[in-house]
């Protein structure tokens, strides 16, 4: 059997450069790449595929986009899935395409080794390997960024030098990650804090000084926590969230441009696009606000706080997780109902939610109603505080 390494491979600058390194610096004869459907654009799907049968691979392309909407950005939607204030995208997409790797590893039999283009300064490295290790924890794991201690601009020269095709430049230095969730951008000056991103990094929004001048109102529908219709008509989860990035991106609705805290202790400037995931869940929160408990609110923030948390490390298959979807799936049957948003330069507005779970009465809340005996409350009110008035008197003696 040939010596054989599987490579999980988007065709971009760091995995392509991997391909010939696995054959003359670690002694594969056998390169099998893996790229993982999750919403790439078409055209880079097309550009992986001819790349690998240029660099002579034993090339697979798996469709994973719905199972990626059902497995994991529904789940993200029911946590409020937020890490440090972006809407989580790449990090949930990350277990997903590892799982199809090791799936594909164990399709073609004879696995000797994985390889990743991850560097060891990001958090890739945490979410693929951890999945790679549970699944198959005897085969070996090559990252040749965080081995050899690569910069981008020498992984550029070295594809100059093999004949690589890629789209990077020394000037346009730009690692673009997308999928059906969000886009994430980085490298090159948006490293600088203080450095404002240029335009021509956005695809999904557009300026929102340049959005249009009318606001745009639309309905979604949740059905046990999850999005299931825009504006009345019914589609599945794929279709609702391509057709809320069209809207809410041409509002200037998603860009997120924050100070991140990776896994390592690294602290990052990152910018997003993530219109659908910024306009999804803040309806998803507000129907839960209509039907949870005042309880069972505080205890959800701390919930969906550890979810995301987990989510962004890539634990998928830690218990913890499960122990805290048992709660957040406890709820989501009630999370049902609509939500009516305002989007409009930017900013997306909640302007209206209904539910047949909502924990609301007009005639007990309404000050014109009588049903409620304020009278009643004067008690209630007198012991209010009472602790504190205690410790007051005891304080100014």
């Amino acid at each position: 059997m040939p010596k054989t390494v599987v490579l999980v491979y988007s065709g971009g600058l760091d995995t392509s450069v991997c391909i010939p390194m696995m054959r003359e610096d670690y002694g594969f004869e056998r390169v099998v790449t893996v790229t993982v459907d999750v919403g790439l654009p078409p055209e880079e799907l097309k550009q992986a595929e001819e790349k690998a049968r240029l660099l002579g691979t034993e090339h697979y392309t798996i469709d994973a986009k719905n199972e990626f909407v059902t497995d994991y950005i529904f789940p993200a939607i029911k946590a409020n899935g937020d890490y440090q204030g972006y809407p989580i995208s790449t990090s949930i997409a990350r277990p997903l395409i590892a799982l199809k790797a090791v799936e594909v590893a164990r399709l073609i039999g004879g696995t000797d080794a994985f390889c990743h283009g991850c560097t060891g300064k990001g958090n890739d490295q945490f979410r693929i390997e951890f999945v790679m290790r549970a699944l198959m924890p005897d085969v070996p794991i090559i990252a040749p960024m965080r081995e050899k201690t690569l910069t981008r601009s020498w992984e550029i020269e070295y594809a100059e030098r093999k004949g690589i095709p890629i789209g990077q430049s020394k000037e346009k230095i730009w690692s673009i990650d997308e999928n059906l969730w969000g886009r994430s951008i980085e490298g090159g000056r948006l490293e600088e804090p203080d450095y404002a991103p240029p335009e021509e990094i956005f695809k999904w929004t557009v300026d929102p000084k340049k959005a249009p001048d009318t606001p745009t109102e639309i309905t979604l529908e949740f059905e046990n926590g999850v999005p299931v219709g825009l504006d009345g008509k019914r589609m599945s989860g794929l279709e609702l969230i391509q057709q809320v990035h069209k809207i809410a991106g041409a509002n200037g609705v998603g860009r997120v441009d924050i100070m991140e805290d990776r896994l390592i202790g690294l602290k990052v400037r990152e910018n997003y696009e993530c219109p659908a995931a910024k306009t999804i869940i803040p309806a998803h929160q507000a129907l839960e606000a209509l039907v949870c408990t005042k309880e069972e609110r505080a205890f959800k923030v701390l919930v969906d706080q550890k979810w995301g948390e987990l989510a962004y490390a890539g634990l998928w298959y830690d218990p913890f997780k499960d122990d805290l979807e048992a709660f957040i799936n406890q709820i989501q049957p009630r999370v049902t109902g609509t939500v009516n948003l305002r989007l409009f330069k930017g900013s997306c507005t909640v302007i209206g939610r209904a539910s047949k779970y909502a924990l609301y009465n007009e005639d007990l809340a309404s000050f014109d109603s009588r049903t409620f005996d304020q009278s009643e409350a004067v008690g209630i009110v007198k012991t209010h505080g009472m602790q504190a008035r205690m410790w007051r008197t005891v304080m100014d003696k």
